[in-house]
């Protein structure tokens, strides 16, 4: 159990090196990412809630908040490979579910809406990424593949394969990745997209009309 903690660890800072091209070397990453810090206090901080040891998991948690500006609740469950970058204000309630391959950005929330007990956080698939400042709320689920983007605020369920904008969250089907990056500078206005597909509408009805009077002419 303690060389498979080891293994996923190693994993984790592999993986920070290897998406972040600010990464100069292993040893800054070891040192100087303070989400690798919070992340690895985290898993340890579960294992022992795992256990049912008290008290010391929470202990754990508010040391790493102090020190990283991260507060992950030892109740999270997260999967292989999370990469939180910068990670200043990211708060992960203690329900939440996270997949493998996804990528946080600061300022990020994965929160409650209710104070009663049960699943009351979200569940974030595989390879998602959760842009800067984004609201994820409630016990919702973010399928598979899916973006949120930067200042968003979700509190409904996201299919596979979505990009989410907005207040609150709305899907939006252009095309804003590049070789698999969240392009937060082409994100779309979604009320935008809704007037505009509105006016499309509009004039395709308009042109049946047309069509049918002069069929009837």
């Amino acid at each position: 159990m303690i060389l498979k903690a080891i293994k996923q660890i190693i994993e984790d800072i592999h993986t920070i090196y290897k998406n972040d091209p600010a990464a100069a070397n292993i040893f800054e990453v070891l040192f100087c990412y303070p989400g690798l810090h919070a992340l690895i206090a985290h898993r340890i901080a579960h294992k022992l809630r795992y256990w049912k040891i008290p008290f010391i998991p929470r202990l754990i948690s508010q040391i790493m908040r102090f020190f990283t500006g991260i507060e992950i609740h030892p109740g999270a469950t997260i999967g292989r490979r999370l990469f939180i970058d910068h990670g200043m204000g990211i708060v992960i309630g203690e329900t939440t579910i996270i997949g493998n391959d996804v990528l946080i950005y600061q300022q990020v929330t994965l929160g409650g809406t209710s104070m009663t007990h049960g699943k009351r956080h979200p569940t974030i698939g595989n390879n998602i990424v959760i842009g800067a400042g984004a609201k994820v709320l409630g016990n919702i689920k973010i399928g598979d593949n899916s973006r949120i983007g930067a200042g968003s605020v979700v509190i409904d369920d996201v299919p596979e394969n979505s990009t989410v904008v907005g207040i609150p969250g709305k899907i939006v089907h252009q095309r804003i990745m590049v070789d698999g990056q969240l392009q937060h500078n082409r994100i779309p206005d979604p009320v935008t997209c809704s007037l505009n597909r509105m006016k499309y509408e509009l004039v395709d009805l308009r042109q049946q009309l047309e069509e049918l009077k002069n069929a009837n002419n």
